[in-house]
């Protein structure tokens, strides 16, 4: 069976410059519709996360302001309540064998930034899939995750074109100037062609075997290619 990795973070708050602390975790919507997506098309899918602690939501991501509806709040509370078991046991990153997954899709949630940036475990896996060339997902602040896959030569995603969370969304919906680094910031510092869409609209983008998306918007258009991209 093609098997996917979801990787996930294990972040429940996001520390900014000043020591501080934001709720932070898995946006809702970037897990739930690529589940939805990879598992009807028969597609197998692990979770994982750093150490394998129990993945955490990001609340505010079933907030109706983001979801625009109390209809669809409801929606992914039924579907996150249906994952409830797998979320509280995921499998630790150091234990999940590279030669057993087809690809990885990272979603965002601002948890990313705090845990998935340096984990050397995601990074061993990244690598090892990006040594055979396959595909590679990441859906807003999840691209950060990219930047834990690192050789002797360096960032192994350098000069892919890529997008994420971009500052201009980060202005409007976060943290601002109080966070250690924005996404897109520390992408192009890091050598990414980051290219950024309209805020708040789906825009996705794919380079090689990498495809990225841009926001929560994006996360379904992802998921699809990358079901394209696995031949499902």
């Amino acid at each position: 069976m093609t098997t996917v990795l979801i990787a996930l973070t294990g972040a429940e708050k996001w520390t900014m410059k000043d020591g501080s602390t934001l709720p932070a975790g898995f946006w809702a919507e970037e897990l739930i519709e690529p589940y939805r997506i990879l598992s009807a098309a028969g597609i197998g899918i692990v979770l994982a996360t750093p150490g394998g602690v129990s993945a955490p939501l990001q609340e505010y991501s079933l907030d109706e302001s983001m979801t625009g509806s109390a209809g669809r709040t409801a929606e992914l509370r039924t579907e996150l309540a249906g994952l409830a078991d797998r979320l509280a046991h995921p499998q630790p990153f150091a234990g999940v064998d590279p030669d057993t997954i087809d690809a990885v899709f990272v979603p965002g949630g601002t948890g990313p930034m705090e845990d998935l940036y340096d984990d050397p475990d995601l990074g061993r896996i990244l690598g090892a899939l990006q040594a055979r060339t396959a595909p590679v997902a990441t859906v807003c602040h999840g691209t950060v995750g990219l930047l834990s896959a690192r050789s002797e030569d360096g960032w192994i995603f350098a000069g892919y074109r890529m997008t994420g969370y971009t500052d201009e969304e980060e202005s409007q919906g976060g943290p601002g100037d109080a966070a250690p680094f924005t996404l897109e910031s520390r992408l192009r510092a890091e050598g990414a062609d980051f290219a950024a869409g309209t805020p708040w609209s789906e825009f996705t983008v794919t380079d090689r075997n990498l495809i990225s998306g841009q926001n929560p918007g994006s996360a379904a258009a992802v998921a699809r290619r990358l079901v394209t991209v696995l031949g499902r």
